[in-house]
């Protein structure tokens, strides 16, 4: 009965009903109870198992999970921002703030000092929580990839209500914020290969993903996706969370390449290499999106996986040695001018222990 009590309290979220399940089981990416991925994607590696991950995951010798330093940062003034500039400017792990053309967007934010439904456990390095909800303007597009703890926030979901005025997310995932107090007419959920125009010279596509979803016992309720955003000037693929397959080749030949592919890299291991890239595979998956540049997030805040807190950072600039792809590896807060492909950037990471 307890445990019951527990997942019934307001940040789990709530499971699609009524229509919105409806539009879920007449999806076909919807299967037997269950969203599922385009290719078979076990929840473990071969020879994988849960008593060996969780004896890895507790009982390992894992050496800098976490910085002993602070996270340094940078303070943009985002409320004032010259409507002309097309910025973006990253929060830590993969949230992200953007203005482009003058239209404010926001994606994934975790902004409350952990990903977690207990604000006691998982809780955001030193230094790396250095914007809130308070920091952000009013927000045009608010973009939500799927619903698990590290990028849908619930503490910082209902604070930036008053400031939200459209948000675009995966199917099912409305659900969650209608039960938040969100307004339906405020909500547009996309399935994977769907579309929708916000304002004029602006276009979202839903792309396929390879991962899982879920804030509770039961999984794949909801739908996890990328977004391709087209705007008057810029191409952006929005990635969530995914392993590698060949949906980033396909989508790379479907919107013939991007000004700027944001990807996971951080928070892997080999016994889940299903469901997040591997430090290998994201630069490879950068040149099948055929992407000019490359913002790798889902690292520098939470400690989720079981790797060194800077080797996500460290392992992408080591491999781009031989791509020599156009990596950004900004500080939090510095801007990213999305305009200007010469924008050079620090290994600011490596000045910390």
């Amino acid at each position: 009965m307890r445990l019951f009590r527990l997942f019934g309290q307001a940040q789990f979220g709530k499971l699609p009903t009524g229509e919105r399940l409806q539009r879920i089981k007449n999806s076909p990416n919807y299967k037997n109870g269950a969203f599922q991925n385009l290719s078979h994607t076990p929840d473990l590696t071969d020879g994988a198992t849960y008593f060996s991950v969780s004896k890895e995951f507790f009982f390992g010798k894992h050496k800098r999970l976490q910085p002993l330093d602070k996270i340094p940062s940078v303070k943009t003034e985002l409320h004032n921002l010259p409507p002309e500039e097309n910025v973006l400017v990253w929060f830590g792990h993969s949230s992200y703030f953007m203005q482009i053309q003058g239209k404010r967007i926001l994606v994934d934010p975790v902004l409350s000092g952990n990903a977690s439904p207990f604000s006691f456990t998982t809780k955001a390095f030193n230094g790396s929580d250095a914007y809130k909800s308070e920091d952000l303007p009013e927000i045009d597009y608010l973009f939500l990839t799927h619903d698990h703890y590290d990028h849908l926030d619930h503490k910082t979901i209902l604070r930036l209500k008053s400031k939200v005025n459209q948000v675009i997310c995966a199917l099912g995932t409305g659900a969650h914020l209608e039960y938040w107090g969100y307004e339906a007419n405020k909500i547009t959920e996309l399935d994977w290969n769907e579309s929708f125009s916000p304002a004029e010279g602006f276009q979202v596509h839903s792309v396929p993903a390879r991962h899982f979803s879920g804030r509770g016992f039961k999984r794949n309720q909801t739908l996890w996706t990328s977004f391709v955003l087209k705007t008057p000037t810029l191409q952006l693929f929005i990635g969530g969370d995914s392993g590698y397959d060949s949906h980033f080749t396909e989508i790379g030949k479907t919107f013939g390449g991007f000004d700027l592919a944001i990807l996971e890299n951080g928070q892997y291991n080999k016994s889940w290499k299903h469901i997040h890239l591997l430090p290998d595979e994201i630069l490879r998956a950068a040149k099948e999106l055929r992407a000019k540049r490359i913002l790798p997030v889902h690292s520098s805040k939470f400690a989720l996986g079981i790797h060194p807190w800077d080797e996500p950072l460290n392992l992408i600039s080591e491999n781009n040695k031989f791509e020599k792809l156009n990596l950004l590896t900004p500080m939090i807060g510095e801007k990213v001018e999305l305009h200007n492909p010469d924008q050079l950037f620090s290994e600011w990471w490596k000045q910390i222990n």
